[in-house]
């Protein structure tokens, strides 16, 4: 018997436990970990000091996967794009398919508080990124937009989807200065009618909207502009 199978033996014998083995720190585990904090606290919660905490680990065995903050945002964003899939151009449909595609979007930024802030910030490079961005154009050509049009349409639905999706995060905070609708009309109605005559008059105008409505008008808008251009 050898030293390693005599120490097995004593340890068998004595009742030691065996080692833990350690869980591997791995790109997608420090990303589950991120969106899981993410989901359950806000992403204002979310630092790189955080995510070891939580995986038992310290910042420094991050770093050995993920360059910085802004490296792991772009990953969580890479994570949420990577389960749409864009669908096969239809020139038929192409308004549809592409109001799809950021509603798509808006849902899985929904998912998790705030995320949006971090497209915002960032310049994508990330590949399921740009598949979706690939997606997002190829729909946009299909209906016969012109390419410059199409990018910047392309690139103005995405940042008004992160805007939208991180205002509703802000919304939802319980410190909102405003508790509901009620509450805001009755303040805009109560401005002096000589100085805010169309605020005033048209306050439930201003604040109307139920659950995406906003959403969907403004997406439109963006898409019914570039009729003209096709």
């Amino acid at each position: 018997m050898n030293a390693r199978e005599r120490r097995a033996a004593r340890q068998a014998a004595v009742g030691d436990p065996a080692p833990a083995v350690r869980t591997p720190i791995t790109p997608d585990r420090i990303v589950d970990t991120a969106l899981r904090i993410v989901a359950e606290e806000g992403y204002e919660a979310l630092t790189m000091r955080r995510v070891a905490t939580t995986l038992g680990t310290g910042p420094a065995s991050l770093y050995a996967h993920v360059v910085n903050k802004a490296d792991l945002d772009e990953l969580l964003i890479g994570r949420l794009c990577a389960e749409i899939t864009p669908p096969e151009p239809d020139p038929s449909r192409w308004r549809a398919q592409a109001h799809d595609l950021a509603a798509q979007l808006r849902d899985q930024y929904l998912r998790f508080p705030g995320i949006s802030r971090a497209a915002l910030a960032m310049a994508a490079t990330d590949l399921a990124v740009l598949r979706l961005q690939e997606g997002l154009l190829g729909v946009l050509l299909a209906g016969d937009v012109p390419p410059r049009a199409a990018a910047w349409t392309a690139d103005a639905l995405v940042l008004y989807v992160a805007a939208y999706c991180l205002e509703r995060s802000v919304v939802g905070r319980d410190d909102a200065w405003v508790r509901d609708r009620s509450e805001l009309v009755a303040r805009f109605e109560a401005l002096p009618a000589d100085r805010f005559p169309h605020v005033s008059r048209y306050a439930a105008e201003l604040t109307a909207g139920e659950g995406h409505d906003r959403f969907d008008f403004t997406v439109d808008l963006l898409l019914d502009g570039l009729a003209g251009r096709a």
